[in-house]
């Protein structure tokens, strides 16, 4: 697990790394921003009233905000960069398995689809811990990174597994995993807490579970793994 993703941070120079990383990036940002615009409009409303209970509500839904924004960055990213992810997973397979056949799996639409299921659901978990998080800020915060890794791991695995077989082959072979998905998953999620590093968490995600997908296939024969 750890190898698969130590070669996908050798691998972050590659050009075809750089169009997710931007657009994911750019994409994300765009809509934490309309998250913003909309959470200021609603907490101006609430603090248009007066009395110390609308001063508390207010400060109150400030930080809720910026807590849920920096969780909900990942589930974001994940919504933009699924689009482009296929060309990092190409990438990989291209310099470390040259000996595969060309890829027959689900269409690349299938994928985005599921990458975009995928990030709703994390989005719509994230915000129901939330609460949980102010109130047992120990217990939410596990409970969140929990989310991000069991998301995060078996997502990406299964979009990645979805460019070689169809849906059903590739939600079976994850359950097959699940011990290295979800261990992997759970590094990714810890990067995914801290700036910057988020933004590479979709990419080196893609990347990583293209190794341990390969990796765990006899038939293919890895190079370039120093």
């Amino acid at each position: 697990m750890f190898q698969a993703l130590t070669l996908a941070f050798r691998q972050l120079p590659d050009p075809a790394f750089r169009r997710p990383l931007l657009l994911g990036a750019a994409g994300a940002l765009a809509g934490l921003v309309a998250i913003g615009v909309l959470a200021s409009w609603g907490l101006g409303e609430l603090a248009s009233g007066t009395g110390w209970f609308a001063n508390i509500a207010a400060a109150a839904g400030g930080v809720l905000v910026l807590f849920s924004a920096w969780w909900l960055f990942v589930p974001l990213l994940l919504a933009v960069s699924g689009f482009f992810l296929d060309g990092v997973t190409a990438a990989v397979e291209a310099r470390h398995y040259p000996a595969l056949v060309p890829a027959q799996g689900a269409a690349t639409t299938s994928q985005a689809w599921a990458g975009f299921v995928l990030a709703a659901k994390m989005a719509g978990l994230t915000l129901i811990l939330l609460p949980l998080s102010l109130l047992l800020p120990l217990i939410g915060t596990l409970g969140l990174w929990a989310v991000a890794a069991i998301g995060l791991g078996e997502g990406l695995f299964e979009g990645v597994a979805m460019r070689r077989m169809d849906r059903q082959a590739a939600e079976a072979l994850r359950r097959r995993r699940r011990s290295a998905i979800w261990t992997l998953g759970g590094a990714l999620a810890a990067l995914a807490a801290v700036p910057l590093l988020n933004l590479l968490v979709p990419v080196l995600g893609a990347a990583a579970m293209t190794h341990l997908l390969h990796r765990g296939d006899r038939t293919a024969k890895p190079v370039n793994s120093r």
